[in-house]
């Protein structure tokens, strides 16, 4: 049976991103390699914690078939680009649904992407993001999907989830989870529900990948209460001045729909840290929004991330911190 990453990570002092580059060396295609990581990736959340009373769901390692498939993918990516560029989109999570989309057409899972739920013309009740088959092929599952990065604003003795906030500081992890657990997840059970289901759900669980990112140079132990999981991928945060740049690394600022996969790119597109500091500052100058960068390894005419943080403005914790007393206090 094909270890998982989870597994991997747990018995290696290897990172995230060095088993993922050495497993998926050969996948070139970005959006192939972007599939790899949304199908390998250690899940964000522990399934097995008892704060999610099993309503998390894994896709579990990746098989040699589906490997194989990958590989052979890369090769020729052209379906893959039809349902990409089918009603494009700029938006992270738009662009991870339709990765997963593809997948699951193409091993016969999907039943049902996107299904909308009405109690009336005008009365839009939720939406099913995906009803798939179970493993056994015997029932029907709905999956409310997630791919998120969140920011812990600090390292506190009684750490919430609402502690995660997102770069932009609209949301956190804990208001997330909440949403799917007690909102998106009670869909099958609304009565007008029943009409779009060609048979009843038998369960319902949240699918959730992403980035987790901290202060500190490595991940603090986190509180198995918070239910995340303990091999989630992770990277750093700072300010621009609190960058420690080292003269043999390069770096790569990584647009949004370029946050999921570790990142690879010609040596040539990267820059060097005081290029770095200049295009940080520049891109401040015309928004706030915190900026995701890949620190980089040459490999080669290749570089390739070893790792990878937020650059956020000078501000930013002061506002993350308030978001979070808000959120402490509103509960």
């Amino acid at each position: 049976m094909p270890t998982s990453h989870t597994e991997l990570l747990t018995q290696s002092a290897l990172s995230y991103q060095e088993l993922f580059h050495r497993r998926w060396s050969a996948l070139h295609d970005p959006h192939v390699r972007a599939l790899a990581w949304l199908l390998d990736a250690p899940d964000l959340l522990d399934a097995q914690a008892p704060r999610w009373n099993g309503r998390i769901a894994t896709l579990g390692p990746v098989s040699d078939m589906d490997a194989t498939w990958l590989h052979a993918l890369d090769r020729s990516p052209r379906a893959l680009y039809t349902l990409l560029n089918a009603q494009p989109s700029a938006r992270l999570g738009r662009y991870a649904e339709k990765l997963l989309t593809f997948y699951l057409q193409q091993t016969g899972r999907l039943i049902a992407h996107n299904v909308q739920v009405r109690n009336g013309p005008n009365d839009t009740v939720g939406e099913f993001d995906f009803l798939v088959h179970d493993e056994a092929r015997t029932g029907v599952v709905h999956w409310e999907f997630a791919t998120k990065f969140y920011l812990l604003e600090s390292h506190r003795e009684q750490m919430q989830t609402d502690a995660f906030v997102g770069p932009n500081l609209a949301d956190s992890l804990g208001a997330k989870m909440d949403k799917i657990m007690q909102q998106q997840l009670m869909l099958s059970a609304h009565p007008a529900a029943g009409q779009y289901l060609s048979q009843p759900v038998a369960r319902a669980q949240a699918l959730v990948k992403g980035w987790l990112f901290y202060r500190e140079a490595t991940t603090p132990p986190l509180p198995s209460a918070l239910g995340i999981s303990i091999a989630h991928c992770s990277g750093f945060w700072c300010e621009l001045s609190a960058l420690d740049q080292d003269d043999a690394s390069h770096y790569l600022i990584l647009p949004r729909l370029e946050w999921l996969a570790p990142a690879r790119a010609e040596a040539g597109m990267a820059l060097s840290g005081a290029q770095l500091r200049d295009a940080v500052a520049t891109l401040f100058e015309e928004t706030l929004a915190p900026v995701m960068i890949a620190v980089c390894d040459l490999a080669g005419d290749v570089v390739l991330e070893c790792r990878r943080g937020f650059i956020v403005p000078d501000d930013w914790q002061e506002k993350a911190t308030q978001r979070v007393q808000h959120a402490v206090v509103k509960y």
